[in-house]
């Protein structure tokens, strides 16, 4: 289990966390969310050991990660342009996460075929997306207990991208926090998911149940339709003539009940994804005009 309490960060005078609260449960799929900025690179970066926080502290199974070594092995944190020497290879990179994991050169073999991987090429003459594809085949096989990962789709074709999906659904027994503007991509392999705005966690949860909560709908009247007619607070509301669509929280029946006594010529739902509800959480706060 990850436990993150009062977790504080700045750069000078710019303050990215300004006192972050998480639970991340043991095996979870986590999905860390947040426009650019946010700070998502910077709370991974911590929970990995490789920045120190101003304040609070982070705990792996109830024991401080800051300065542990015997916790930051069983970590795996690959971000967004990993670090490499000039004349690294794939066969160097092996040689050196085994010497700290329980490397499993068949997964890492899978992975290479799959991705069509040159193990004896430099690292430095790879396409950005063939490091990404690398570096995601060196994390599965080292299998650790914790894997963080940044924008972790970033770069992958289509094929790499399910590939990578498939490959950390299987890891049942790792806990795998990703932070990714790909939100359709989380939706797949996530259970669970953390807003981070303002320094803070602004939304936390287990996906499927947020998601249950908000629902959208088509609405037509038999005259133009404006934000006011609707009777309840909307995350967001589009009209085009007579006809509007609209996404709201609360309890379905409840609200289509009260679209019904407007007397529209039809309502219909429609379900809502995970990107969906980012872009009304942001526009809400006044990121997204």
């Amino acid at each position: 289990m990850i436990e993150i309490r009062g977790l504080k960060k700045s750069y000078g005078e710019k303050r990215v966390l300004g006192g972050v609260d998480l639970t991340v449960p043991d095996g979870a799929k986590f999905g860390l969310v947040g426009i650019n900025g946010a700070g998502k690179s910077t709370m991974l970066r911590l929970i990995a050991d490789v920045l120190r926080p101003d304040a609070g502290e982070i705990r792996l199974d109830g024991e401080i990660v800051t300065g542990n070594a015997k916790k930051r092995r069983e970590l795996f944190f690959l971000p967004d342009d990993p670090y490499y020497a000039s004349g690294t290879t794939a066969e160097k990179l092996i040689a050196l996460y085994s010497t700290f994991y329980s490397f499993d050169r068949s997964v890492f073999r899978k992975y290479a075929e799959l991705f069509s991987l040159q193990t004896r090429t430099p690292v430095r003459n790879f396409s950005k997306g063939m490091r990404r594809q690398l570096f995601a085949a060196l994390a599965l096989a080292c299998h650790p207990r914790y894997l963080l990962l940044d924008e972790a789709f970033d770069g992958l074709d289509p094929l790499a991208r399910l590939e990578l999906k498939r490959g950390l659904i299987e890891m049942e027994d790792c806990t795998v926090i990703i932070s990714s503007h790909s939100l359709r991509e989380l939706e797949d392999i996530c259970n669970s998911f953390a807003l981070l705005d303002g320094g803070a966690i602004a939304d936390a949860g287990d996906i499927r149940e947020t998601l249950g909560t908000v629902h959208k709908f088509q609405i037509a009247l038999p005259r133009e339709i404006v934000r006011e007619d609707i009777p309840f607070e909307c995350l967001s509301f589009e009209a085009e003539g007579r006809v509007a669509r609209l996404i709201a929280r609360g309890d379905r029946e409840e609200l289509i009940g009260r679209l019904a006594a407007l007397g529209p010529l039809f309502i219909d739902e429609i379900a809502v994804d995970f990107e969906e509800l980012f872009l009304c959480e942001v526009q809400k706060r006044g990121y997204v005009s």
